[in-house]
């Protein structure tokens, strides 16, 4: 298949083009993600090192297959991919097939000798499983011994007998494999130095390879939709906040996700900057994980990068996607992307790690000390964490600066927050300046008008 020149893209031709049919996946997975956005990630990701996890029981679902492309993709853009399975699903699978109850399921427990040769049967299986699919999908891929461990000894007078723990990744060889484009694939098994195996918990491997290799990302697949408390998958949290859950509310995590929890407070611990938790048997929802400012999953993060800045020209995009759904719900007054433009200099972004999640217009009317506060929207994915708040702060900042004594906005849903979170009052159309109250007398939209009077700074 030949590649032509993608100009739009902005980027080489061997990048935004990859060889063979990867280029062509890409482009039409675009549709789920826009190329645009996906632009913004690539310059951060390339030739950087991801994690990617995944449970034994995605490995054998029908959706694996799409996450094998997906990593293709990943590939093609020069993202370095290390792989780590688990087995516990095909170890409890075959010991129900030959009659045995293993003492462990998931490497964190006592694992005798039968249960050791169950998890050495499914573990080969899956490795070569992964090893077939990558074949298949043109990826280069090893199966390796990277991983070093020590038993885990005798805790509480238990005698874990054949079960590990991870005393370090071999990283040469694994550099030398990502330095090769060969993916390096990490079972669920250690090995020490006089040759003997040991059974190792895969989200424990995950976390020292992310670790050791200085990932950017560690991303874990598993069966579930992200992290839940109390029921309520987690859409994103920082480390320090998912630390005061596991000490005071670990019980409401569900138990199926508690080591991924655990994990992905370790990984963060260790200096990697985002931990991602998805379900594997969404469709595509790798890459929209990736290349989303919304995910699919849960996102812990060590740290971020967030700013208010005023709007650019190449915002203008941004403020309509993230502005969409509260125009189609008529909770926003619809805006032209010639309208923004005339009123740019009025408009802020709110960024996280460089990407836009959230925006608000200040209008002002300096000959009647008035400003309205307009515009206000933050993403649904980055709602209940106070960004509301901080702009709306924000702005109230910016009209004391400017000489302003009253801030004014209209709203015909969010009445209350302004009320209730931002300290407006209930004021009357006779509040807006005349351009204003004309407009909105024409937009027979008939929305509350809410005043706040603003204090000097003292």
């Amino acid at each position: 298949m030949s590649c032509r020149p993608v100009a739009a893209t902005g980027l080489p031709v061997e990048r935004a083009c990859p060889a063979g049919r990867w280029g062509l996946i890409l482009r039409l997975k675009v549709k789920l993600t826009d190329l645009r956005g996906i632009l913004q990630y690539i310059p951060q990701f390339r030739e950087k090192v991801f994690i990617i996890s995944i449970d034994g029981a995605i490995v054998t679902d029908e959706n694996f297959p799409n996450i094998l492309m997906d990593i293709a993709v990943l590939r093609s853009l020069n993202i370095r991919v290390v792989l780590v399975h688990g087995a516990s699903a095909q170890i409890q699978l075959l010991a129900r097939q030959q009659g045995q109850t293993p003492s462990d399921l998931d490497g964190s427990g006592v694992t005798d000798e039968p249960t050791l040769r169950l998890a050495l049967t499914a573990a080969n299986r899956l490795t070569h499983e992964i090893l077939e699919g990558l074949s298949a999908n043109d990826l280069r891929a090893a199966c390796t011994n990277a991983v070093i461990a020590h038993p885990v000894g005798i805790i509480h007078g238990v005698d874990h007998l054949f079960t590990g723990k991870v005393e370090r990744i071999d990283i040469e060889m694994c550099q030398r494999l990502l330095d090769s484009g060969i993916i390096p694939v990490l079972p669920p098994l250690g090995f020490d130095g006089d040759g003997k195996t040991y059974r190792v918990n895969s989200d424990g491997v995950a976390v020292a390879a992310a670790e050791a290799l200085r990932a950017v990302k560690l991303m874990f697949i598993s069966p579930r939709d992200g992290i839940m408390v109390s029921d309520r998958v987690i859409r994103q949290m920082p480390l320090a906040d998912l630390e005061s859950v596991l000490a005071l509310e670990q019980s409401h995590i569900h138990p199926v996700m508690l080591s991924k929890a655990l994990h992905a407070a370790a990984a963060c611990r260790a200096g990697v900057p985002r931990v991602h938790v998805i379900n594997g048997r969404v469709e595509e929802g790798l890459l929209a994980e990736v290349f989303t400012n919304e995910g699919v999953g849960t996102l812990i993060y060590a740290n971020e990068f967030q700013q208010i800045r005023r709007a650019l020209k190449k915002d203008i995009r941004h403020i309509l996607q993230i502005t969409k759904p509260s125009v189609a719900s008529e909770e926003l007054t619809r805006r032209t992307r010639s309208t923004i433009e005339k009123q740019l200099a009025d408009y802020y972004i709110f960024e996280i790690d460089r990407n836009p999640v959230a925006c608000v217009a200040l209008h002002t009317y300096p000959e009647i000390g008035k400003g309205e506060l307009a515009c206000l929207y933050v993403s649904a994915a980055h709602e209940n964490q106070g960004i509301g708040r901080k702009l709306v702060q924000y702005v109230e900042n910016k009209a004391r600066e400017l000489g302003l004594s009253e801030l004014i906005a209209l709203s015909t849903q969010a009445f209350t927050y302004f009320q209730s979170k931002a300290g407006f009052i209930e004021g009357t159309p006779d509040d807006l300046p005349p351009g204003r109250r004309e407009k909105y007398d024409q937009s027979g939209r008939r929305s509350k008008v809410l005043v706040k009077r603003l204090m000097p700074k003292q």
